[in-house]
This record gives structure tokens, C-alpha cells and sequence, in this order.
């Protein structure tokens, strides 16, 4: 395999099935590419009651700083009705310059950019002055719980420390060059159940229907809007994702109702503050009474979602510019520092260092005929080794400043 040529490393890494959380040989072949470029490997599995045993991949090249991460996943996500597939989901076949398989963009396709870059990098200029490190998991997909958050801890425990990362997920939504993520909206899930009294569709009076309390308290969380958004983030959304009643009969009233919502929240708000400010609305609405004449206060409980994910900016102007530098280089485009999006393992990863995101077009993730083009392989290939020239050359300069 020529470890330069990001078609090559992407085939092999594509026609490993490491379907959530199967390891499916991904991260072995993974570090056997690295092991050749000079890193050491770290295999480690973690375990949680409740959830499956998860294989992870921390590797790293130099023992000195400045230290840059790279992080990513191998694992991907069902194909799906495989017979729906054009080509196979993990065959990695070649049609009309575009490579199809499950993970070519999300995101093993950014996962074989950066090492080929890393390979052009070292072949022409030798290893960096400082070091490179690769965290990988086989849990972004699925739970997130014996993934990137473990493996972050486990290597801070062995002594690591990073300057800067960069995530490769799909960033780009149009084109190459088109948007970096320097931030990301928190997540807060949460579940609204309503008390009723079960009764018959005709004797309305002898029940009373939780559907018309649910209505009223959903009114209460989706009106008035939960801010306007700022110069970096957009508006906070709520949407309710599920109501449910359990019942199939059109003729009886239901004993109670369970809605399920999730907000995606900007940094005008914590989880707390947010959750705060659902239970005010929720307290408010249920002593009103227009849809339930001559009852009393709805009768409510709401529960919000332990693991919660918060929004975070990055600011560190170097690794921004370094990054936007690079694509403009290499695409003649200006990205945009967006922060739209859902959540990644980068809302872990900022806890220990700057964190910014970019990686392939992702307008076929987690689709039956995922593909990426060939030529996008070589851009995003290109701009990853004018990021690393540049990410450490501003360091070197940064150090001999002072």
C-alpha cells in the first residue's frame, strides 16, 4: 500500500465492516499504517455495565511539543438494506471517480486524508519538530460511552498533553473549502410525562384527557423562542421528537401521555440554566387551565437526560488561521467558522485543548451508496499537509518570539 495516496488508505480502511461497536479490523489496519510512518501504537478497550466493550486506538509520533491530535472514529453505522447498495457498502469499488462504502466521508475518508498527509509530510520534510498524535475510537456512532471521553482520560493519565486538535468529520456541506466548525451547540434531551383519568370518548366529564395538558405544556416550551441567537451561534431550537399515549383505540381517553424533546442549545446557556428555565415554563403553563374548563393544575413530571452535551467556542486565533490558511491555499476559498451542526467528539476533546473540525463533504454520510469523489480524497489531503506545515511553523515561530 503507497501510504501517500489517500485512495489506497481509504479502500483499506473502508473494507474493514467496523459497524458500531465492532472493531471489524479498522483500527489494526489503521496502526499498521502508522506503525509504518513511526508512531507508537496504544490499543485499549474500554468497558461500561450496560454497554458493549469498545476498542480504541491512541497513537502517537515525537515525544517533545508542540503537540498536535488529530481524532476521529472508525466505527460506522449500519448499512442499512444492503440490497439498496449500487455497489458493495464495503467493497470500496471505484465508479465515476467517486470510491462508495460505508464510512468513505463519516469518516474514515478524513481518517485516510490525514494519515496520507502525513505520509506526503514526512517524505518530503521528515517527521515534525514537535509531535502527532491520532486518538481513535470505535464509538462515535453508538453510545459515545467507551470512546473518545475514556480515551482522553486514560492518555492525560499516562502523561499526554495536547497543544491543538483537529476532528475530521464532514464538515463541509456544498464543496471542499466551504466551512470549519469552531464550535459546537449544546444538546439537552429531555422526556414530559402527563397524568390523566382513562375514561370513554363520550363521558368526557368522568375523565380527564392528558392530551389537552400535554398540548398546553408543549405550547409552553416551544413559545416564546428561547433566545435569538449571538454573533457566533444561532437561535436555541427545541423540538419534540416523539408523543405517545400507548393507546390504539379511537373511543377511550388515555390514563397518560409521554412526549420526548431535544434542544439544541447555543452559549447563551448551560444545561442547567436551560433546564431551569423548561421547568418555569412547564410550572407556569400547568395552572392554566383554557383547554381543561373546571380542572385543576396539570397534573406533570419531566425528567432531562443525564448526559447532556454543552456548547463550547474556540478561540485560539493560531489554530483557526492555520486551518482557514491552508484551505484557502489549497481551494481558493474562504471558509465559513460555522458552529451549526450536531454534536461530535470534539465536545470532549475541548476540555484539554483547542478543538476545531473539518473534513469531507457530507452530503452522503450515513446514506444506502455512501461515496466521497476522488478528488475531494486529494483536497482534503493537500489542505491537511499545508495545515501541519503551517500549524507547526507558527508554533516554531511562536517559541522563538519569546
Amino acid at each position: 500500500m503507497k501510504l501517500t495516496d489517500p485512495t489506497q488508505t481509504l479502500a483499506a480502511l473502508i473494507r474493514c465492516p467496523s459497524v458500531t461497536p465492532e472493531e471489524g479490523g479498522a483500527l489494526s489496519t489503521l496502526g499498521e499504517m502508522l506503525g509504518q510512518l513511526g508512531f507508537s501504537n496504544d490499543r485499549v478497550t474500554f468497558s461500561e455495565e450496560g454497554t458493549a466493550d469498545v476498542e480504541n486506538l491512541y497513537s502517537r509520533l515525537g515525544s517533545s511539543g508542540p503537540h498536535l491530535m488529530f481524532a476521529g472514529h472508525t466505527d460506522v453505522v449500519p448499512v442499512g438494506d444492503k440490497e439498496a447498495w449500487t455497489q458493495g457498502p464495503f467493497s470500496a469499488e471505484i465508479v465515476g471517480g467517486e470510491m462508495y462504502g460505508r464510512g468513505a466521508v463519516d469518516m474514515k475518508g478524513g481518517i485516510a486524508c490525514f494519515v496520507s498527509a502525513l505520509a506526503r509530510y514526512i517524505e518530503r520534510r521528515g517527521a515534525p519538530e514537535g509531535s502527532v498524535s491520532l486518538l481513535i475510537t470505535g464509538d462515535e456512532e453508538g453510545p459515545s460511552v467507551n470512546g473518545t471521553e475514556k480515551l482522553l482520560a486514560y492518555a492525560k493519565a499516562k502523561g499526554e498533553q495536547w497543544d491543538a486538535a483537529v476532528v475530521g468529520e464532514p464538515t463541509n456541506p456544498e464543496q471542499m473549502g466551504d466551512m470549519i466548525k469552531i464550535g459546537r451547540r449544546g444538546s439537552l434531551s429531555g422526556t414530559l410525562m402527563v397524568e390523566g383519568i382513562q375514561g370513554h370518548v363520550a363521558y368526557p366529564h368522568l375523565a380527564d384527557n392528558p392530551l389537552r395538558g400535554l398540548i398546553k405544556l408543549a405550547g409552553a416550551l416551544l413559545d416564546p423562542p428561547l433566545d435569538a441567537g449571538n454573533e457566533r451561534f444561532p437561535p436555541s431550537n427545541l423540538e419534540i421528537t416523539s408523543i405517545d399515549t400507548g393507546n390504539a383505540a379511537t373511543n377511550v381517553i388515555p390514563a397518560r401521555t409521554t412526549a420526548r424533546f431535544n434542544i439544541r442549545f447555543n452559549d447563551i446557556w448551560t444545561a442547567e440554566s436551560l433546564a431551569d428555565e423548561l421547568r418555569s415554563r412547564l410550572e407556569r403553563a400547568a395552572g392554566e387551565t383554557g383547554l381543561r374548563p373546571g380542572r385543576g393544575p396539570v397534573r406533570y413530571s419531566v425528567e432531562f437526560d443525564a448526559r447532556s452535551s454543552p456548547s463550547f467556542l474556540t478561540r485560539d486565533n493560531a489554530l483557526i488561521e492555520a486551518l482557514s490558511g491552508a484551505v484557502a491555499e489549497a481551494t481558493g476559498k474562504t471558509p465559513a467558522l460555522s458552529t451549526t451542526g450536531g454534536t461530535s467528539d470534539a465536545r470532549f476533546i475541548k476540555d484539554y485543548c483547542p478543538v476545531v473540525e473539518f473534513g469531507l463533504v457530507g452530503k452522503t454520510m450515513h446514506m444506502v451508496d455512501e461515496r466521497v469523489a476522488l478528488s475531494d480524497l486529494e483536497s482534503l489531503t493537500g489542505i491537511y499537509e499545508l495545515f501541519i506545515e503551517r500549524w507547526f511553523e507558527r508554533r516554531a515561530s511562536e517559541t522563538e518570539a519569546r
